[in-house]
């Protein structure tokens, strides 16, 4: 009986265990495919359809996998083109372009030319063209680092060197404009030393050591007052709403990581920039220049009508006439430097006096186009004041052009170029020459009397008598 009894429970036991073993056996199957013999040709789709319908597919390998360090693209390397596709953003862009490089390209040429003639034309080498000479300098500093930096972030929205360009684009552009100043001052003054002294000199050659100490005084004063530029700008950036892209600008605000006295320094200096900017580097050279003009012309004057009862010699007179002249060439080059740069300045201090005071709600837009406007007009600046000194300056212009035609000379052959004896006697002819063609020779050079260094001149070789070639 009890046999009996218990193997109804048994074969259910058993039909419920073979049960589960087969359901065990189909899910295995579903998730391990069966293997297919090795050489086989049928495919796995064709015995088992339905196993792979459900099959979900494989996803492609990630490429950022095989390398050790994954990369992570935030668009920090997207740049904005405005060339392409063409728009009417792009003729914008296409203007300023061009007018950059024409700025750039006539800047370029005119400062290293104006710097060069001053260093290789030994009779050039004064005070008064050294000054000239570092304002061509740092107007080449201006042009050469500050412009395509400027270019660059109008273009792309991008800043070169990040951090690094909104720092020192500003500071070599005030140091700039403090070179200028000081030496528009510099010129005034000996201008007005020139006509009150009562036995006036010869324009001197001199040392390298005098005129070095001259110099440093105007560079070490614009460094000093353009260093705050370094710790007032910083790189801001932001994204566009319309594109996605980053946007690079310079804002004007100070480091909290700087230490409490030099901050409250530079806050200061942020807070009166404006007035100093427009007073220092507008008013001081400008007015300094209008009054000793103002003294020159009539101290000038007072000396003329004095000079005139008691001019009687006909021998002196072409001499005063010469010098006169010569004094009149260099107010011209002093008054024609200070109109250009009155001229390139006024804009830019007149829109920031207005803005701050007026109470005119101006936008972010409107706002960078008036400071790339006065960036442009500093650049302008930089380019038209070599041309402006070559072109009123007769030794400087002579000496350009005794330069154009040297290597105009070189590049062609001379076919009616003799034997060493023939230039010998050449030399001869010319150190033998009257004193008269020596001298014109010479004015012609240095626009500055001969007696400084005829002495000097008359024992050297031939070539030294129209100047060094550059």
């Amino acid at each position: 009986m009890l046999v009996e009894s218990s193997s109804p429970a048994l074969d259910h036991t058993s039909s419920t265990s073979s049960h589960h073993h087969r359901e065990e056996d189909l899910a295995t199957r579903a998730h391990h495919p069966p293997r297919v013999p090795r050489g086989s040709k049928s495919k796995l789709k064709d015995r088992h359809p339905v196993l792979h319908t459900h099959r979900h597919p494989r996803p492609h390998p990630d490429p950022d996998g095989f390398f050790t360090t994954p990369r992570t693209f935030n668009g920090s390397l997207r740049v904005h083109n405005p060339l392409y596709p063409v728009t009417e953003e792009s003729y914008s862009a296409y203007a300023v372009m061009l007018l950059a490089l024409v700025v750039f390209s006539v800047g370029i040429v005119g400062n290293l030319a104006l710097m060069c003639i001053v260093w290789h034309d030994y009779y050039l080498k004064n005070t008064w063209n050294c000054v000239l000479a570092s304002v061509a300098f740092w107007d080449f500093m201006v042009l050469f680092f500050c412009l395509p930096v400027v270019i660059f972030n109008e273009l792309t929205k991008r800043r070169l060197a990040g951090d690094l360009s909104c720092r020192i684009v500003p500071f070599v552009e005030v140091t700039s404009l403090g070179v200028t100043t000081f030496s528009l001052c510099a010129l005034s003054i000996d201008r007005f030393h020139a006509v009150t002294s009562v036995q006036p000199r010869p324009r001197q050659i001199e040392a390298c050591q005098s005129i070095l100490a001259k110099l440093s005084v105007i560079w070490v004063g614009s460094l000093v007052l353009a260093s705050p530029e370094l710790l007032m700008w910083q790189l801001v950036q932001d994204v566009s709403p319309h594109t996605g892209l980053p946007l690079d600008s310079c804002g004007q605000e100070p480091s909290v990581n700087l230490p409490e006295s030099l901050y409250s320094l530079v806050l200061t200096y942020h807070q009166a920039r404006m007035w100093w900017t427009f007073g220092c580097f507008f008013c001081l050279p400008l007015l300094f220049t209008a009054a000793c003009q103002l003294l020159t012309r009539h101290v000038a004057d007072e000396n003329g009508k004095n000079a005139r009862p008691s001019s009687s010699s006909s021998t002196s007179s072409p001499k005063k006439r010469q010098r006169a002249r010569r004094e009149r060439q260099l107010t011209r080059t002093v008054v024609a430097l200070a109109v250009v740069y009155a001229t390139c300045s006024l804009p830019e201090n007149a829109w920031n006096i207005v803005l701050a005071y007026v109470g005119v709600e101006v936008g972010v837009a409107t706002r960078a186009l008036l400071a790339l406007i006065g960036q442009f007009l500093l650049f302008v600046r930089a380019g038209a004041t070599p041309v402006i000194l070559l072109c009123i300056c007769r030794s400087l212009g002579q000496a350009f052009m005794d330069c154009c035609c040297c290597c105009c000379e070189e590049c062609v052959p001379d076919p009616s170029s003799s034997s060493s004896s023939s230039s010998a006697s050449t030399n001869a002819t010319a150190l033998s020459s009257s004193p008269s063609s020596q001298e014109e020779k010479l004015k012609i050079v240095s626009g500055a009397s001969p007696a400084a260094f005829f002495d000097r001149v008359k024992d050297a070789p031939a070539e030294l008598i129209i100047g060094t070639p550059c």
